[in-house]
């Protein structure tokens, strides 16, 4: 396993739910933190906790990724030693709304593919030049199941994280000949606030999408990001795809009702 002692560790989304279980998971190995999201308060409680429990050394940034003069000059403009980024883990994303195509809000298929699929560019175009020159690196982006098959009412949602797939998959080739490595994680059904943030704050409708099943949750994503960025140098774990027992492809799930 690869030591992950004082190397940096850039993970977008970090406020909540995957993001924020991946900076405890690296936290405990004794990674440096770059914590990104939009919410500062959280990422400070977040700082402050892994502070206290690890000795964590974490620096902040206030980032909406969906804009790329933000995320341009927020990057390039790091403090010199956090300059060396060794892990990018793209995890900021959302859903918004299940509705069907032609009925579907234009607000919210923007805030999809403008986080989802830009944001996630924006962030690896400015981080990834960096990990060539210096001849280290990974680039981890948290996809989904929802990446390979399209279900009633995802549309959008689905094809943001085909396109995540997509870009995955060219990274990998683009880099083909430098030591980067490239990862995409495919959850399933996760329990965290993303059922929340898709229906608009609907806690009622977003339980319902785990109930009576037993779903993943964050750190089962964190500790499969971390056993994918430990391997050995020369192993590259392309995609992983991670359900729940209770689920089998993006639409059928078993429910013990």
């Amino acid at each position: 396993m690869v030591s992950l002692q004082e190397k940096i560790v850039f993970i977008t989304g970090a406020s909540s739910g995957i993001g924020s279980a991946c900076a405890r998971m690296f936290a405990q190995a004794g990674a440096k933190l770059i914590l990104s999201a939009r919410r500062q308060d959280r990422l400070e409680q977040l700082a402050t906790e892994l502070s206290e429990k690890f000795g964590t050394q974490s620096h902040l940034l206030q980032l909406d990724v969906r804009d790329r003069v933000q995320v341009e000059s927020t990057l390039s403009s790091l403090p010199t030693s956090w300059e060396a980024i060794d892990i990018l883990i793209n995890n900021a994303g959302l859903s918004r709304g299940l509705s069907k195509l032609h009925e579907g809000s234009i607000q919210d298929w923007e805030e999809m593919l403008d986080t989802n699929v830009k944001g996630l560019l924006y962030v690896t175009r400015t981080v990834v030049p960096g990990m060539v020159r210096r001849g280290r690196g990974h680039v981890v982006n948290i996809g989904s199941i929802a990446g390979r098959q399209a279900y009633p009412g995802g549309n959008v949602y689905c094809a943001s994280k085909a396109a995540v797939r997509a870009i995955s998959e060219g990274l990998k080739q683009d880099l083909l000949g430098t030591p980067v490595r490239v990862t995409e994680i495919e959850p399933g059904l996760v329990e965290t606030e993303f059922s929340i943030v898709r229906f608009h704050g609907d806690s009622d409708r977003a339980n319902k999408v785990y109930q009576d099943l037993t779903p993943l949750t964050a750190e089962d994503i964190a500790d499969v990001v971390f056993f994918c960025a430990t391997r050995p140098a020369h192993v590259n774990i392309s995609e992983l795809l991670i359900v729940p027992t209770d689920q089998a492809t993006a639409t059928l799930v078993h429910r013990r009702s």
